[in-house]
């Protein structure tokens, strides 16, 4: 039996969604620890590509279990259309392969209304860029107990009571701070029930569940959302998202002990991207930048925005590495980087001067932050058709190599496209 989280290194993007997938072959069970449908995971098998917002990745397993954890936020709707779109696919989702913990929070029309309005009221200087799906004011409500969790959509008066007490408060806040429009309780309560009728059958104590699968020798994959950079606590806080996307939050969100984990994957993306606002200290605006958007296909599995994109940046990674755990590195889109020559790694940051190996706590030195790069020499031709390390070119090892000794931590996947196949896997975390 073992037990392995996986996480983002960066600002996320980074490809969890594959690997999780392919450690999904041998996982029992598939928990997603946090989060909502601001995050998007793509996957690419026998040339389908499908993309989860909420469903865990290894759903395309039809052996196995998923489950989502009470550290996600869930929009139903969005769930239900994930349900939907599977099965016009021909996979259908039966309760018994997908259950939603009775804890997860709800999220509600009021919290996408405050959302949009908050963001809209904000000069551009301080947009945060979010999605706009009502993740942070769902995890508030959360946080103030005021949050309605998917165990009270099925108790109908439970479910009005604090839906009615919700809808007060946030009709005053949205019609009187921030001009906008109230909305109607009773049409949510309406809509809400037919939520509640389709997902009944797959709500489940995912902690007991959990606990089940490890005492009869189960592996079990945790899969995070985001990245390490918007963790709530340890990102570049304000520009993060609403939930712990470390490794640690597995736990909280997931309802296991710590001294249950055995080893924590960081997913690391061979080059770095951010979307929407914040520091991006190794952004590029040039030639390179675009080329490296444009072959990588960098826009958002949710919103669909253009990914900004940049050098590797090796203080990000190490901070990952600190704060997660991290006993080994899956590094994603190598082959995005073929061709360009040389290639650039950010090993340290100067802030007016002063050397920093970490990112700064200061938002304002953060912003101001000019990267210390280490030229590496690149490599030419495709590099999707390779499947062991000594099938890459001298330098993409070196590429590799670098990573490695940047972060003492060692490579234990390689990603070279987006296809399940194109995949070099150096060590199995569930075989350790």
């Amino acid at each position: 039996m073992a037990s392995v989280i996986v996480v983002g290194t960066q600002w996320g993007d980074e490809g969890k969604g594959k690997v999780v997938d392919l450690l999904t072959e041998y996982a029992d069970l598939i928990v997603r620890f946090q989060g909502g449908n601001n995050a998007g995971h793509t996957l690419v098998v026998n040339d389908e590509t499908f993309i989860f917002h909420l469903i865990p990745s290894g759903i395309l397993y039809d052996d196995k279990i998923c489950a989502i954890g009470n550290g996600v936020v869930l929009d139903p709707s969005v769930l239900i259309e994930e349900l939907d779109e599977l099965a016009k696919r021909g996979r259908p989702v039966s309760p018994e392969r997908l259950k939603i913990s009775f804890n997860t929070h709800l999220i509600m029309p009021y919290h996408k209304a405050l959302d949009h309005a908050r963001e809209a009221a904000k000069s551009d200087g301080k947009k945060i860029g979010t999605t706009g799906r009502g993740i942070g004011p769902c995890y508030e409500d959360k946080i103030v107990r005021n949050g309605i969790k998917v165990g009270d959509l099925l108790d109908p008066e439970l479910f009005k009571e604090k839906l009615e007490t919700n809808i007060k408060e946030k009709n005053f806040i949205l019609t009187k701070m921030l001009n906008s429009q109230g909305l109607d309780a009773d049409e949510i309560y309406a809509q809400y029930m037919e939520y509640a009728k389709r997902l009944e059958p797959f709500v489940d104590n995912v902690s007991i569940l959990i606990d089940e699968v490890d005492k009869k020798g189960g592996n079990i994959l945790f899969e995070g959302a985001q990245g390490t950079q918007l963790d709530i606590d340890h990102g570049t806080y304000p520009f993060v998202t609403s939930s712990n996307t470390v490794a640690g939050g597995a736990c909280c969100g997931a309802g296991i002990g710590p001294s249950k984990i055995d080893y924590v994957v960081g997913i690391c993306k061979a080059y770095t991207t951010r979307v929407g606002g914040g520091p991006f200290p190794t952004e590029l605006f040039d030639e390179i930048g675009d080329s490296i958007q444009q072959k990588g296909a960098e826009f958002g599995a949710t919103t669909g925005r253009k990914r900004r994109c940049g050098w590797l940046d090796g203080i990000v990674l190490k901070d990952a590495v600190r704060l997660n755990g991290l006993n080994g590195l899956a590094i994603t889109k190598l082959d995005v980087l073929s061709d360009i020559d040389p290639l650039k790694i950010c090993k340290g940051y100067d802030v007016e001067g002063e050397r920093f190996d970490y990112m700064p706590c200061n938002i304002r030195k953060v912003e101001k932050i000019k990267p210390l790069y280490e030229e590496m020499k690149g490599w030419q031709g495709d590099i999707t058709g390779a499947r062991s390390l000594d099938e890459l070119p001298t330098e993409a090892r070196d590429y590799v190599k670098a990573i490695e000794d940047m972060t003492q931590c060692p490579a234990i996947i390689v990603s070279v496209g987006p296809g399940r196949d194109q995949t070099i896997l150096l060590e199995n975390p569930f075989k350790k």
